[in-house]
């Protein structure tokens, strides 16, 4: 044995001056030499596919991909905000997110306890070779980061297993992942976002060490291969897309936009004995009808003419956004010709008395205010008789039977449309100006977007001195029909403040035909103006059926 070590050492020894040799040798050929060539770059198009294979998984996915956009920044910004993320951030939210996954376990295969002994992500943080970021018409921000972690992590878990404790620890962590972070919906409280929604959009590659009471069971045939498989198929089975991760970041009661839900019809049948307000001892009453707490001008009846026991019969819509809440507020009003007009008195109808596609009829007794302990309240002002019926919008979706062109066949071999029957009804055509882009007057460009539907007329407020206005306003147009054979007209103005020759500009329109909001229930989509350069809209439309 000796003896071959010797022989070993000598032969290593031999190999070692050989080579230190032969490397000074060309070291001092390179030197001596006369002329000395600059190093020869060629470019990836011209190596070889062996070439090309090494070097590939080197190169960030920001170089390989175009649409990748580096962020070297973003890895310096975590590499600092690492250690204070991996003590309070990253762990806390881990360790609520395995904590309802544990009491899974708690009783099965006799377990008693699973819980983190230590749970710490190290010192060393992922690294982002590359981000994709998507635009999209929602009011959302979804972004690709490719990233790798080969961090030192200290997480190990006790599992509490027939009155004993088993001690388990996860070492030599490596991911490589591309998830899709979508942020959304967009709100206007900080920081901007209710919801961060995450899924992978390819299986994860996951590599680890795991040691049980200090012995590495991923040494044993077969278990490594297992191991990885396994937490590969759990992982896609609950966040490979469309699977998806919603961690909540506002509540939700704060940044809810509340959208309409259905109809409130209304009927103005009558009032009685109303107060004498008038030198002859009569009234000139009209009724005024809203939602309490609603900014949207109110509604109003005619006027009856000396009459305190007036009829009216008259038929009004509202739509209505949260039934459980909202409250019809009906003023009755007596009409002067000059000076304002005084209130006879007004009461308060809660939507959720009401059951839904029932016609209710109440007779109100009219109070002066909302106030119960304002003694003028016990005052008689007279009654008010209506007739209420809440009607929810049709939740399922509207199927129209095509054969391609949007007719359906007959058995005489006529065709004839299928929409009358599936539209037929009253609803709520829903425009929502988003905002515009490029859009540039010759004089000013002061825009602000106006909508003509069926005589009426709506308009944006004005944003000055831009060409990429926002004004996210939506606008509402209740409808006895489906306005299958319509088209809506939005044109981009711009108007100078006070007094000039040229003080309205156009900036472009478009025309959309709403045949196609009725079959698809919802457009949501950025169109090019018309006698615009460059100009776009962005515009949704939406169409509720009662």
């Amino acid at each position: 044995m000796g003896l071959l070590s010797s022989f070993l050492g000598i032969l290593g020894f031999g190999i070692g001056i050989c080579g230190g040799l032969l490397v000074g040798f060309f070291l001092f050929i390179y030197r001596e030499s006369d002329e000395v060539k600059d190093p020869v770059i060629r470019p990836l198009n011209e190596l070889e596919t062996s070439a090309l294979e090494e070097i590939m998984p080197e190169i960030p996915m920001w170089v390989k991909t175009p649409d990748y956009d580096r962020v070297d920044w973003l890895n310096k910004f975590i590499l600092q905000m690492w250690p204070y993320l991996n003590k309070v951030g990253v762990c806390s939210v881990i360790r609520s997110m395995a904590q309802p996954i544990f009491m899974q376990y708690i009783g099965k295969y006799h377990i008693e306890a699973i819980e983190f002994e230590s749970l710490s992500l190290g010192t060393l943080p992922p690294n982002i070779y590359g981000m994709k970021v998507y635009e999209t018409n929602e009011k959302e921000l979804v972004m690709e980061p490719a990233f790798r972690w080969a961090g030192n992590p200290n997480i190990v878990l006790t599992i509490k297993l027939f009155s004993r404790r088993l001690t388990i620890q996860l070492v030599d962590l490596q991911i490589f992942a591309s998830p899709r972070i979508t942020l959304k919906p967009l709100v206007p409280t900080f920081p901007c976002f209710a919801n961060i929604v995450v899924s992978l959009m390819e299986k994860p590659h996951v590599d680890f060490g795991l040691k049980i009471l200090g012995a590495d069971i991923m040494s044993i045939p077969g278990v490594y291969r297992f191991v990885q498989e396994t937490i590969k198929k759990q992982v896609a089975n609950l966040y490979l897309w469309p699977h998806t991760l919603e961690i909540p970041i506002l509540d939700a009661s704060t940044v809810a936009v509340k959208k309409p839900v259905g109809i409130l019809h209304v009927k103005v049948v009558r009032a009685l004995k109303l107060l004498k307000m008038d030198i002859l001892g009569t009234s000139d009453p009209y009724v005024k009808l809203s939602f309490s707490g609603e900014r949207l001008p109110p509604k109003r009846t005619t006027i009856k003419m000396k009459n305190l026991n007036p009829e009216w019969n008259e038929k009004f819509r509202l739509i209505v956004k949260d039934p459980q809440l909202q409250a019809l507020e009906l003023q009755v009003y007596d009409w002067d010709k000059v000076g304002g007009h005084d209130r006879l008195g007004m009461q308060l109808v809660p939507l959720k008395l009401l059951t839904p596609n029932t016609t209710k009829e109440f007779t109100l007794d009219l109070v002066k205010n909302t106030n119960v302990n304002d003694p003028q309240n016990r005052k008689r002002r007279g009654q008010l008789v209506v007739e209420l019926t809440y009607v929810p919008f049709r939740t399922d979706s509207i199927n129209i039977h095509e054969n391609g062109d949007g007719y359906e066949s007959m058995e005489n071999g006529n065709a004839r449309t299928s929409d009358e029957g599936a539209f037929g009804g009253a609803g709520v055509l829903l425009v929502t100006i988003q905002g515009a882009e490029d859009v540039e007057g010759e004089h000013h460009s002061n825009p602000y977007a106006l909508i003509l539907f069926r005589g009426e007329k709506r308009k944006t407020k004005m944003m000055k001195k831009t060409h990429d206005p926002t004004w996210n306003e939506e606008f509402q147009f209740m409808l006895e029909e489906p306005p299958l054979q319509e088209k809506i007209h939005i044109e981009v103005l711009s108007k100078r403040a006070g007094i000039h020759l040229r003080s309205k500009e156009s900036l472009g329109y478009i025309d959309i035909n709403l045949s196609d909001v009725l079959h698809n229930g919802r457009i949501n989509n950025k169109y090019h103006l018309i006698d615009s350069k460059n100009g776009k809209i962005h515009v949704e439309l939406s169409w509720k059926m009662a």
